[in-house]
């Protein structure tokens, strides 16, 4: 059975609230869960103790069982100490999107157009 360590979602609009629990893989991200082993309210300050709360000792458990957390519950493993941090690459981050591409394209094809008659009287 594929075990993670993911969020649940609670709370009502607009106002989220997550329990982070160990679950089959198998099961929607709002059902039946084997355990909940914290809670994570992202409307608190990032400063504040209370924003994310783990129980460190059944977290470690499930992870010996085999658990794969998901990458927001990784971080919080990673900021509590009981993970190694991994590096991320966001290879697309940077990179235009096709519309921006296609401006720069256009640009670049009108510069071109307009630089080519000023060239050829400078080389008269």
């Amino acid at each position: 059975m594929a075990m993670k360590i993911r969020l649940a979602r609670g709370g009502s609009k607009k106002r989220p609230h997550y329990a982070v629990v160990a679950t089959d893989a198998r099961m929607p991200r709002d059902g039946r869960f084997l355990e909940k082993l914290g809670t994570y309210n992202p409307l608190l300050p990032k400063d504040s103790e209370d924003r994310v709360k783990l129980n460190l000792e059944r977290v470690q458990y499930w992870l010996s069982q085999g658990a794969q957390p998901t990458d927001r519950v990784a971080r919080f493993l990673e900021a509590a100490g009981a993970a190694p941090k991994t590096e991320r690459k966001n290879l697309k981050k940077g990179e235009p999107g096709k519309a921006a591409k296609d401006r720069a394209e256009k640009r670049a094809a009108r510069e071109a157009a307009a630089n080519a008659p000023a060239e050829e009287a400078a080389s008269e």
